[in-house]
């Protein structure tokens, strides 16, 4: 048994001469720039920064042009005659058409303006062969849809705020990605000192057994005590398969969060982060100046206000307005189409009043503003528990190095208590059961301390991602603008 044991230790064990040694600042930079999340986040702050450019295109001038080549139609059509009766005539033609234009939306009065040629050509063959042309060298149009509701106005209101969410959101999410980073690196880190732990206690447990035997032959030991070393040389022996398997998975885990060639990992214990403080106050000023939260509060109560104002503009009175000014001329000749131009212009406004709705504007108006409270109320009970969570997590912070210390005094201790029992074991002046007392008491001191350790960090980073803000260097954390062409 103990052949295949070696055996198989000794295989999960050969790549140890190949590990990659990383600390954690070195594996946090590195999943920053290649892990699935980093990835992910890139992916969305490309859809972010092309809705703000879009946003932007939207209010400068657009250049378009717009044809028709050809439309053609042979058809039987009902048309007025002269003294007034209707009759069926056989159109045979072919419609050229082509429009170029400048369109530009206007902010301030949510309307759009614009400025167009447009040059038409008709081909008819039936009932009789003649060819027209018709054009507009000039036109300027003008057209809103509503007198009462600006869409643009809202929308330089909303969409900055959005693209400057979707910013902060990005830095977070870095932080973010420290933050799991971390908790990887630490799950790694233990299954590595776990698997160590587990190979030097099978390698004590099974020299004590050896000792054992001999003492139990000279008969200074009973029986019962030397079967008891064996379990234990047993369970040390499957702890080190167990833990063998464990880092294995561990070293995966980190080692694809990483995107890395190997999974031949050697981690380093983390040192103590210099000692600095943190206030309440200092910590909910940086949140209020940094965090994507606050303006996703104000963007949300703007959105709400946005509902109600569209409701209000278009509910009961609907007013929409279009204006054209130009010239134009027509005829069968194209030389002369440029020349003694008629003018030609218009002016629609068109008007909606509900005069009997059964009280549908009304519920669509009330609905609205019922959202919009609702929205406000939800914004508070959120700000509320934004302040809450910096507050609790600062208080955890400052007694988070206090639990550190004793952790790591406490792992100081049960190591020179184990070594002492060890000795004393070996002397025969304490049982076997004592013994791993003192061993189990030791494990634990070790794991303990990792996991405090393990908490510091987790802290810092969760620290950072709520205030994004650097509290060693002592400035805003901030993350380059990503360009995408």
């Amino acid at each position: 048994m103990k052949k295949y044991f070696f055996l198989f230790t000794i295989l999960l064990s050969i790549s140890s001469y190949s590990q990659r040694p990383i600390s954690l600042e070195e594996a946090i930079s590195i999943a920053q720039k290649n892990s699935p999340d980093y990835k992910a986040l890139l992916n969305q702050n490309q859809a972010s920064y092309w809705r703000y450019r879009n946003f932007k295109a939207r209010f400068l001038p657009q250049l378009r042009f717009d044809a028709t080549l050809p439309q053609y139609r042979n058809s039987v059509n009902r048309i007025t005659l002269d003294d007034g009766s209707d009759g069926f005539r056989r159109t045979n033609q072919i419609r050229f058409d082509g429009t170029l234009s400048i369109n530009q939306n206007i902010g301030l009065t949510g309307g759009t303006i614009s400025v167009s040629s447009q040059l038409e050509r008709v081909d008819v063959s039936e009932p009789f062969s003649a060819t027209n042309y018709a054009v507009i060298p000039f036109s300027l149009n003008y057209f809103q849809n509503s007198l009462f509701y600006n869409e643009f106005k809202w929308l330089k209101e909303i969409e900055p705020l959005l693209y400057e969410e979707a910013k902060r959101e990005f830095i977070e999410r870095m932080e973010q990605i420290s933050l799991n980073t971390c908790r990887r690196y630490f799950a790694l880190l233990k299954s590595q000192v776990q698997k160590r732990i587990a190979k030097s206690n099978f390698s004590n447990q099974d020299t004590l057994f050896q000792i054992s035997k001999g003492r139990y032959k000279m008969g200074k030991i009973a029986e019962n005590d030397l079967l008891q070393i064996e379990l234990s040389v047993l369970n040390s022996e499957n702890e080190v398969i167990t833990n063998e398997i464990n880092f294995k998975r561990a070293s995966q885990d980190l080692s694809r969060y990483l995107t890395l060639d190997t999974e031949d990992i050697l981690l380093s214990t983390p040192k103590e982060l210099t000692t600095f403080t943190v206030t309440v106050e200092k910590a909910l000023e940086e949140a209020k100046s940094n965090r994507k939260a606050v303006i996703e509060f104000r963007r949300r109560r703007l959105k709400a206000e946005q509902d109600v104002a569209e409701v209000r503009g278009n509910n009961r009175l609907q007013m929409s307005l279009r204006a054209n000014f130009g010239i134009s001329q027509q005829g069968n000749d194209i030389n002369n189409l440029f020349q003694d131009f008629n003018q030609q212009q218009s002016v629609l406004l068109s008007l909606g009043i509900p005069i009997l709705d059964w009280g549908v504007s009304k519920s669509r108006r009330k609905l609205a503003e019922a959202n919009k409270d609702l929205v406000n109320t939800n914004v508070e009970i959120d700000q509320q528990e934004f302040e809450q969570e910096i507050y609790l997590h600062v208080l955890n912070w400052q007694n988070q190095r206090n639990f550190l210390k004793t952790s790591k005094k406490a792992q100081e201790i049960a190591l020179k208590r184990y070594e002492i029992a060890k000795k004393r074991f070996v002397l025969g002046k304490i049982t076997i059961t004592d013994l791993n007392i003192a061993l189990q008491e030791q494990d634990r001191s070790v794991l303990s301390y990792l996991n405090s350790l393990e908490k510091f960090w987790v802290d810092y980073y969760t620290l950072r991602r709520l205030t994004l803000y650097d509290f060693i260097e002592n400035k805003k954390i901030e993350v380059n603008d990503i360009i995408f062409d």
